[in-house]
């Protein structure tokens, strides 16, 4: 049971963690535009001249 004063502590660290994470990457729009992404891998046009 000694060992619950450790972990317990440590789960809510990295849950805060991980909250803040899925928090920053809701801000910044990187869930934006999912299937279109699918759609991109999925089509037959090939850019034979990316831009850089």
């Amino acid at each position: 049971m000694e060992v619950l004063v450790y972990l317990i502590p440590i789960s809510l660290f990295l849950g805060g963690v991980g909250l803040v994470a899925f928090i920053y990457t809701v801000r910044t729009n990187q869930y934006d535009d999912p299937e279109g992404d699918a759609s991109r891998i999925l089509s037959n046009q090939w850019d034979d001249h990316p831009k850089p």
